[in-house]
């Protein structure tokens, strides 16, 4: 392979992050891979890779509790923050699913438990589409990306019911 042949195939083949075969050891990791997949829509693999880094420092370590915390003086830091990706709409939903989560955390006893309680071997559209609707600009794509790289079997959209 070629130099430039090298280069475009290192841009399209999904990072290390995405293949997990274990479930991620702690709620803030399951958060942060969510983070990563909202980040991730409209950007190369090799963007984000890069960059995570300063997200992490941003936005701190991914923490649930102080991410849920946020206020509009977070947005205004996040949103002037050249070393990231400064979409608003993207950090406001990143944000949101942090209460969201903490939301189901009350609710299931744990952001696994919520996870595992969704039938993904029967009814795989449904769980994509439970997913979908309790998280900001987590669309179907998106929320199949996020089951995978927290270690979960996808299907391919040909062994998925059309809905």
């Amino acid at each position: 392979m070629e130099g430039n042949e090298m280069l475009e195939d290192e841009r399209r083949r999904p990072p290390s992050w995405m293949y997990r075969e274990e479930s991620p050891p702690s709620e803030d990791s399951y958060f942060e891979n969510m983070a990563r997949v909202i980040f991730l829509a409209g950007f190369s693999w090799k963007v984000i890779n890069d960059r995570w880094p300063e997200f992490r420092k941003a936005f701190n370590n991914f923490s649930l509790k102080k991410i849920a915390l946020f206020g509009p003086d977070d947005e205004k830091r996040l949103l002037s923050n050249p070393k990231i990706i400064r979409n608003k709409a993207k950090i406001e939903a990143t944000i949101e699913n942090a209460r969201r989560i903490i939301e189901i955390q009350r609710e299931y006893g744990s952001f696994k438990n919520y996870i595992n309680s969704l039938d993904k071997r029967d009814n795989y559209s449904e769980a994509i589409k439970d997913i979908s609707k309790r998280f900001i600009r987590m669309g179907p794509s998106s929320s199949r990306i996020f089951l995978y790289s927290i270690g979960e079997d996808i299907h391919r959209p040909q062994e998925m019911s059309r809905d």
